[in-house]
């Protein structure tokens, strides 16, 4: 995927300004249906998106179909037996805008953006906020060419809260996620909810060793045969900088030391660059290829089912550190450009609550926390604490039913609404 960046994305907001008129113009005639439901998923077929899919079609007979944004993505539908519409094309536009029920995880543009007034708009989000979101971070309002324009920032804040004054239900993991998804999206109470994310029902369903056991699996599948039967796997997952370069990216010297260290407890590292970076890793060390596997979007959109099977987690400000805990795995945080990611992006709260004090700031330090936990199970033991008790701050339920309380959320919603309709019918009936 090519690299995005904020302010290419809200230049572009900027001049598709007469394309949301004619999308507001179209709503207001288009009657929407009763029942039919439109999905859609900024990282492809998966996410939480694809949680309530599952549950909705297996509990109910309404329409439902999936708008996809690329050819990849309509064969992965198309395997799964989900009836596809292209998100930007017109039938893709028709059926946003005849659909009761649209189902989001990343924004507007999942489905066909310019037809959403009106719907009931489920947004599902894709992580619990560690760095500042929406409203919350200036980085997110910023305009390509014309960064300074403060003018230019009010509108784009103004377009962005008008925009999500439109999503119906946004679901949150917890009491904090929760306040801090209000303070994102600029909405008010009640129509943020803790039901718990769908995205990481898979994190709690069957027993661990089942868990760890399939996970290990997906993994597998993807990346080919292993250097030994049973290797551990570390996961790299930096997170996306607005289109700059990681600054953490290993250098040749430290590639070396990163494979010695794997050679000598017998990991294999899988490097996942943030699917909007554009960015794979490639090291070019001599007996790197057994060691060190791409394991990006490309090969798996949806990292969610494979984090079971992960042995141990290094990143930086990604919100798979909440995700692993629910399986008590341990993180190394790999940061080295903590003061400047936090007074460009921000925080909620302080980085050392996450992470503690301890975090790498470039990769030898990492390697040490790395081989430490490899090597002795004391520190092992440790580790898995802290990940277990930052789990336990982020998330509420551990059930593997937040899929359930949203749906059974929006399914009282849309009762609401029915009955609310139905009252003002008869008022009017009653009065002529």
């Amino acid at each position: 995927m090519a690299s995005f960046s904020f302010g290419a994305g809200n230049m572009a907001k900027l001049l598709s300004l007469p394309l949301y008129g004619v999308g507001r113009l179209a709503t207001m005639v288009i009657p929407r249906t009763r029942d039919e439901w439109v999905f859609g998923c900024g990282a492809g077929i998966g996410d939480g998106a694809l949680e309530l899919y599952e549950y909705a079609r297996a509990h109910s007979d309404a329409p439902m179909c999936w708008a996809v944004t690329t050819a990849q993505q309509a064969r992965v539908a198309a395997a799964r037996g989900i009836p596809t519409v292209r998100a930007r094309s017109l039938r893709g536009f028709w059926r946003t805008a005849r659909a009761r029920v649209i189902v989001l995880t990343h924004g507007f543009g999942d489905v066909s953006r310019y037809a959403i007034t009106g719907a009931m708009v489920v947004q599902l989000w894709h992580g619990i906020p560690l760095k500042r979101l929406g409203l919350d971070s200036p980085e997110t309002m910023r305009v390509a060419l014309l960064p300074r324009v403060k003018v230019l920032h009010r509108i784009i804040s103004s377009m962005y809260r008008a925009a999500a004054s439109r999503i119906s239900l946004l679901s949150a993991a917890s009491p904090l996620a929760q306040e801090r998804l209000r303070s994102a999206f600029g909405l008010p109470e009640g129509r943020v909810v803790v039901t718990g994310e769908p995205r990481v029902d898979a994190l709690s369903r069957g027993s661990a060793e089942e868990r760890h056991a399939h996970g290990r699996a997906v993994i597998a599948a993807r990346i080919g045969p292993l250097p030994s039967e049973h290797p551990r796997f570390v996961l790299y997952a930096p997170t996306w900088r607005d289109g700059d370069p990681d600054p953490a990216a290993p250098s040749p010297a430290q590639w070396a030391r990163i494979l010695e260290m794997l050679r000598d407890y017998d990991a294999v590292i899988l490097v996942r660059a943030h699917p909007m970076s554009g960015r794979e890793y490639a090291p070019r060390t001599e007996g790197a290829s057994g060691r060190v596997r791409n394991l990006g979007s490309g090969l798996i959109h949806d990292i969610t089912p494979a984090l079971p099977g992960i042995d141990v987690l290094v990143t930086d400000y990604s919100s798979l550190a909440f995700d692993v805990g629910l399986n008590e795995t341990p993180v190394v945080y790999l940061a080295p450009d903590v003061a400047r990611y936090g007074a460009r992006r921000g925080f909620y709260g302080s980085y050392d609550d996450i992470a503690g004090g301890d975090y790498a700031t470039d990769w030898d330090e990492a390697i040490a926390q790395l081989a430490a936990i490899l090597a002795d199970d004391v520190t092992w033991r440790e580790r898995t604490e802290r990940s277990k008790a930052l789990s336990a701050r982020v998330h509420t339920y551990r059930d593997g039913r937040n899929t359930e309380r949203v749906y059974d959320t929006v399914v009282a919603a849309l009762a609401d609404e029915d009955a609310q309709w139905a009252a003002k019918r008869d008022s009017r009936q009653g009065a002529k």
